[in-house]
């Protein structure tokens, strides 16, 4: 684990392990938050928590440099908590285990944080280098971005005082993204009362493995397999063929995150306990056809377990079943003027049904306001129909671009020169930060940037490592060419 704190640039890198030493999954961000404050004592840079459980650093201008516009350069402290079924890695105890592949920093078994720690550790870099030449500074590093975005929709209007915000959570360098789609959760819940099984049954599980899972944002246009879904026609066929019943079901832990895995307990007759094994392995063949190219490691398993004493009524389990089956899942829309880009998705990310309890959770996304009216409104008629009760929380709008802000031209200019190429200037249908940070402080230019980061939000999660020497090399000059305050 240790070789990745001698990559270059070291003071970048040596940060980011020390951050993969530190327990910080979204929602238990208690041991991250007392590491930075410790190292910014450390460091004697000025820091506190505020009221949004997000960590601020305030650094002076180097000599010289007094009047340039003040930068804010804003990270996520929280990850991702995704691992392989295979791992007994523990998120809220467990350091991660990184190691080097060729041109990539990985983790073992688990994602590896680099969204957004690779960010942090560039901050942390930023105020630590005394040989730096920069504008006054601040430093925003907000709590639960994964989650609910928990700490910018706290953050308040006098914490960060900065001309610029420097979003550093973009995952490809030479991107500079000026844009970013809003989103909202839609939580689908019904309450019903289990019936008894059948005591001449006998009860199997059904797990659906082995999917890429990714970025529910940056991957839902790349036609991943949601395992939900894929489950749901499985659950739909033997229900019609092998007169099973559903007993429990569990797919998917976090609503950015494409669910990759999901199981199933179901009671049937014994006598059909063969064709439903026919079954799991004639879908196993089938998603892999339907997902070659995409999808290179799906797998279907049966086994037989204890029968449960309860079940989920018919009607009931019918009724869930074509929801789940009916719901929007995926892109619903490309943006018409940039075809290229999506602007309207949804994620069916989290299915759990069992003791007397249903619940299905999504992450709707949309840069246009209309049309995540519409998504929402369609996924609340779905699950209506079912008899669930629908709520929405979580509800954050889009970051509209603004192509010809001075601090794009900057880096672009910048990045032009140290690197004889341009950059691309665009917007994404990930949802980033700026869009809230934009509304509690109008006045501030915003634009997100970072080196080059694959597969956020799964075990397959990889950071680039010459993107990240290229990045703090351009980050570097950015600073020292910020422009002078007006």
């Amino acid at each position: 684990m240790c070789e990745i704190k001698n990559l270059k640039p070291q003071i970048v890198w040596k940060n980011f392990y020390a951050l993969t030493q530190v327990p910080r999954p979204s929602g238990h961000l208690a041991k991250v938050q007392a590491f930075l404050l410790d190292w910014a004592a450390e460091h004697h840079i000025e820091a506190f928590k505020d009221g949004g459980e997000n960590i601020i650093f305030k650094k002076p201008a180097t000599p010289g440099m007094e009047n340039r516009k003040k930068v804010v350069m804003q990270a996520h402290m929280d990850m991702v908590p995704q691992k392989l079924n295979t791992s007994d890695h523990n998120f809220e105890t467990d350091p991660i285990q990184t190691y080097v592949d060729g041109d990539w920093v990985r983790a073992k078994g688990t994602t590896l944080g680099a969204d957004d720690g690779i960010g942090v550790a560039a901050i942390m870099a930023a105020f630590e280098d005394e040989e730096l030449q920069h504008g006054p500074m601040e430093a925003l590093i907000t709590a639960d971005e994964e989650t609910c975005m928990y700490g910018v929709n706290h953050l308040a209007d006098n914490v960060i005082s900065g001309d610029i915000l420097l979003n550093i959570d973009n995952e490809t360098m030479g991107e500079f993204v000026v844009g970013s789609a809003g989103g909202v959760n839609i939580t689908a819940a019904l309450q019903y009362k289990e019936v008894e099984t059948d005591p001449e049954d006998i009860a199997v599980k059904v797990t659906l493995k082995g999917l890429r899972g990714g970025h529910s944002g940056l991957e839902i246009n790349e036609g991943r397999g949601n395992a939900n879904k894929l489950m749901a026609r499985f659950v739909k066929q033997t229900i019609a063929d092998d007169d099973a019943r559903l007993a429990s079901w569990n797919g998917g832990n976090m609503r950015n995150a494409i669910p990759r895995e999901c199981e199933v307990v179901l009671t049937l007759p014994k006598e059909n306990l063969e064709d439903l094994k026919d079954l799991v392995s004639y879908c196993e063949r089938l998603f892999q056809e339907e997902y070659a190219g995409v999808e290179s490691g799906i797998v279907m398993e049966v086994e037989e377990v204890a029968l449960p004493a309860y079940e989920v009524p018919e009607e009931i389990q019918d009724n869930l079943i074509s929801a789940l089956l009916a719901c929007h899942n995926g892109v619903l829309r490309f943006i018409p003027s940039i075809p290229h880009i999506v602007e309207t998705s949804s994620n069916l990310a989290i299915v759990k049904i069992g003791e007397g309890n249903a619940e299905f959770l999504i992450l709707a996304r949309s840069s246009n306001e209309g049309m995540m009216e519409y998504i929402t409104t369609m996924l609340e008629s779905c699950f209506g129909m079912a008899g669930m009760k629908v709520t929405t929380d979580g509800h954050y709008g889009a970051w509209q671009p603004n192509f010809d802000a001075q601090i794009t031209k900057v880096m672009s200019d910048v990045y032009e020169k140290e690197f004889g190429e341009k950059p691309v200037v665009q917007v994404v249908h990930a949802g980033l930060e700026c869009s809230i940070i934009g509304q509690v402080y109008p006045n501030m230019e915003l634009i997100s940037f970072g080196p080059t980061l694959r597969s956020p939000h799964t075990p397959d999660e990889r950071c680039n490592i010459p993107s990240v020497e290229k990045f703090w090399t351009f980050l570097k000059s950015l600073l020292m060419q910020i422009p002078v305050k007006e």
